[in-house]
């Protein structure tokens, strides 16, 4: 997996590639985090995320902890279907703000 930083409009993005699994999710963790601590509003591009294990699920949820509790937001977008269903089986379309172009 792999994730490149970038800021536009006062909102740190975050563009994930690759698969987010077990070896990859504390990755995934520590760019959260760090993102979470230096702004106020996070964008997460799934366009190049294809699979997605309940490790991530937990990152993302734990992102989403971290975002309320600072009273910050967090984004995902360009979520692939393959994902979008985990998120839809899961629950998760109802805890994480997901918006699709």
């Amino acid at each position: 997996m792999e994730i490149a930083r970038k800021q536009i409009e006062g909102a740190e993005i975050l563009i994930v590639e690759g698969n987010i699994d077990i070896v990859t999710a504390p990755k995934l963790q520590a760019e959260l985090e760090s993102a979470l601590s230096s702004t106020a509003h996070l964008v997460l591009d799934f366009n190049g995320v294809r699979y997605m294990s309940s490790a991530g699920l937990r990152v993302l949820l734990s992102g989403q902890k971290i975002s309320q509790s600072k009273n910050k937001s967090m984004v995902l977008k360009n979520i692939q279907k393959e994902v979008m269903e985990v998120f839809d089986v899961t629950g998760f379309t109802s805890i994480l703000t997901i918006e699709q172009d």
